[in-house]
C-alpha cells in the first residue's frame, strides 16, 4: 500500500504501542483488499468486545479487561494499555440492558461484564450511545462523509439515505480505525462502485413501513451483496421507510447499499443510479414477489404468539410515539410478553411524553442498548414470536429455534393484546 507520513508514524511506533498494532492490522486489512491506499475518517462506530456468550469464559485467561480487548481487536498480546480514542467513535448496540437486564432473563456474570465493558468504553472516550441505529441520537453523517460502522442496518441506511460512505466493518478493523483514523480505499468508499447492478421495476404499492421491509427483503434475496435499483416508487420514504428497508436488504442478502430512483440521494435519475451502465440484471416486484417475500418472513402457523418484539433497528421517536398512541388504555395479554426498544438517549423524551408510563400501564416493557438478535435473549417458554422487523422476523427462527410472525406495528399490538395473530398480506 502507498502510505502518508502520518500512516509511516503510526506504523514505526511513534504515535505508540497500541496505535503502532492497530496499524500494522489496517496494512494487512487494506493488503488482503487489494487496496491502493487509505483515507481518513473521523467517524467510527463500534464495539470494543459486546457481551458475547464465550466472554466471560475468556476474561478469567487475561490479566484485565483492557488485556482481553487487545487480545480480540489487535490480535496481539503486548498492549495493555488502551489510550483515549482521537477518532469522534461510537459504541453500537450491547448485549443487555443495564436497567433491565433480569426482565431480559440475562444472568449475572454477563451483566458483570457488560459493567466493565462501559467502564472501559468510558476510559477510551468511546461514546455510549448504545443503539445500532446512531443517527436517531446524533451521530448524523453527512453526504459524502467517510465511515467506519459496523452494524449492518446502520451502514445500508447512511449508504442509501444519505449518501454517506461506509462499508460493513467487523469489530476489528472498526477498533483499529478507532485508533488510527484511517480505512482502507475500497468498497462503498469508491464513487464508482456505488452504482446500482441489479433494476427492480416495482409494480407494487411501496407504501407502509411494513412494505419498505418487504421491499428490501426481496432486494437482499436478489441482489446479495450488489446493489439493488429499485424504480415507480411514488411515495416519499420516511427516515423509518429506509432504516427497516435495510436492515431487511442486509439480513436477506448481505446488501450494505440501494438505492431508490427520485428518492435517495445516488438516485435523481435512474441513469444517476446506474452510473450510465445497464444492469445486470432486471426483475419486476409485484404483488406475488411481495406476497413470497411475506410467506419467507412468516414461518409460525399455530395463531398463537408469546412474545412480541418491536424496535428493529431500534424506535425512531415516531415509533415510539405510534406505539404508545396503540397501546394508550390497552392492556397486554398475561400470556404474552412484549419489548420495545429504543436507543437510550430517547428514553428521557419517552419519560417526560408520558410514553413510558403508557407503555408500563399496558404491561408492556421499554428496552435500550440490545436487542433480542444480538443479546441472544427472549423469554424462556416463548415459542411463537411476532415483529414489525423483517430483520428479527429473518434471524429469530434460527437463533432461537422459534417461529415468527412479520406485520405490521398495528397487527403486532393487536396480537399483543389478545394472544393471537391475525395479520394478512
Amino acid at each position: 500500500m502507498k502510505l502518508k507520513k502520518d500512516e509511516i508514524e503510526m506504523l514505526e511506533g511513534k504515535r505508540g504501542l497500541a496505535v503502532q498494532r492497530a496499524m500494522e492490522f489496517m496494512v494487512k486489512y487494506g493488503e488482503v483488499l487489494n487496496a491502493e491506499e487509505f483515507v481518513d475518517t473521523q467517524n467510527v462506530c463500534g464495539t470494543i468486545s459486546n457481551t458475547t456468550p464465550f466472554l466471560d469464559t475468556l476474561l478469567d485467561k487475561f490479566e484485565s479487561f483492557e488485556h482481553l480487548v487487545s487480545e480480540l481487536n489487535y490480535n496481539c498480546s503486548d498492549v495493555k494499555d488502551i489510550p483515549r480514542m482521537n477518532i469522534f467513535s461510537c459504541q453500537l448496540e450491547h448485549g443487555l440492558d443495564p436497567d433491565t437486564w433480569e426482565k431480559q432473563y440475562v444472568r449475572k456474570s454477563k451483566f458483570e461484564i457488560n459493567a466493565k465493558d462501559e467502564d472501559l468504553s468510558r476510559r477510551m472516550n468511546l461514546n455510549l450511545i448504545c443503539t445500532c441505529s446512531p443517527y436517531l441520537v446524533g451521530n448524523l453523517p453527512v453526504f459524502g462523509e467517510h465511515c467506519v460502522w459496523m452494524e449492518s442496518s446502520a451502514v445500508a441506511y447512511i449508504n442509501t439515505a444519505i449518501g454517506a460512505r461506509t462499508n460493513c466493518e467487523g469489530r476489528e478493523s472498526s477498533n483499529c480505525s478507532m485508533l488510527t483514523g484511517k480505512t482502507p480505499y475500497w468498497g462503498l468508499h469508491v464513487p464508482e462502485n456505488r452504482y446500482g447492478h441489479y433494476y427492480v421495476e416495482v409494480q407494487y404499492p411501496i407504501e407502509s413501513v411494513r412494505d419498505w421491509g418487504l421491499l428490501g427483503y426481496y432486494g437482499g434475496l436478489i441482489a446479495g451483496e450488489k446493489i439493488p435499483v429499485f424504480d415507480g416508487i411514488k411515495a416519499k420514504p420516511t427516515m423509518e421507510c429506509y432504516k427497516h428497508a435495510g436492515a431487511a436488504g442486509a439480513s436477506s442478502g448481505g446488501t450494505e447499499m440501494m438505492h431508490v430512483v427520485g428518492h435517495s440521494p445516488e438516485a435523481r435519475t435512474l441513469e444517476e443510479a446506474l452510473g450510465g451502465r445497464k444492469p445486470a440484471e432486471k426483475r419486476v416486484l409485484d404483488r406475488a414477489e411481495m406476497k413470497r417475500c411475506y410467506d419467507l418472513l412468516n414461518t409460525a402457523t399455530s395463531g398463537n404468539v408469546d412474545f412480541i418484539m418491536l424496535g428493529c433497528p431500534h424506535y425512531s421517536l415516531r415509533q415510539l410515539w405510534e406505539a404508545a398512541l396503540m397501546l394508550d388504555g390497552k392492556k397486554i395479554s398475561p400470556n404474552v410478553e412484549l419489548w420495545i426498544f429504543i436507543p437510550r438517549a430517547l428514553r428521557e423524551v419517552s419519560d417526560r411524553m408520558g410514553y413510558t408510563e403508557i407503555i408500563e400501564a399496558s404491561g408492556a416493557v421499554l428496552m435500550a442498548d440490545t436487542c433480542p438478535a444480538l443479546g441472544r435473549t427472549k423469554p424462556p417458554e416463548a415459542k411463537t414470536i411476532a415483529t414489525d422487523s423483517a430483520k428479527q422476523s429473518h434471524y429469530m427462527p434460527g437463533i432461537f429455534g422459534a417461529a415468527a410472525y412479520f406485520g405490521t406495528t398495528q397487527e403486532c399490538v393487536n396480537a399483543a393484546i389478545s394472544g393471537k395473530w391475525e395479520g394478512t398480506f
